[in-house]
């Protein structure tokens, strides 16, 4: 069995990017960080998550993140599944977040999605079946 344990991910500020992250995820803890030396530049990391997965976030970033509305290279999103949708939309409206786009709305799933901090694109999805055929509709 394979399955995803974390992403590593250049971000301009921890404390904001934390902020957003923690909102959506109230569950999830810094496992541990610290400060390293990345190609000369002195950067502070923390890993974000839980006991099987976590976000490893790397500060001191610079330039930025793909145009999401082109088709230059990069990450155009990634997605999380929650058990309440409309919590998870609650709390990052109270911690300041926006949705950016309504996406899916069916029977069977539902989703939003929302920008970070650092102009990632990320989209959390509710499945409102266990029936892989219906929660995956390719059409």
């Amino acid at each position: 069995m394979m399955h995803l344990e974390h992403i590593n991910i250049v971000v301009k500020d921890l404390d904001q990017t934390l902020a957003f992250y923690r909102a959506a995820m109230p569950h999830w803890r810094i496992r541990g960080g610290g400060e390293s030396t990345w190609y000369g530049v002195p950067r502070k990391w923390v890993h974000f998550g839980d006991d099987k997965q976590y976000l490893s976030f790397n500060d001191s970033g610079t330039g930025k993140v793909r145009e999401l509305a082109s088709n230059e290279m990069g990450v155009a999103h990634f997605a999380y599944v929650v058990a309440d949708l409309n919590s998870l939309i609650a709390r990052l409206n109270n911690a300041g977040f926006e949705v950016r786009i309504w996406g899916g709305n069916d029977p069977h799933a539902k989703s939003v999605y929302f920008i970070d901090p650092n102009g990632f694109e990320v989209e959390f999805v509710q499945y409102l079946s266990d029936l892989p055929l219906e929660r995956n509709i390719y059409q």
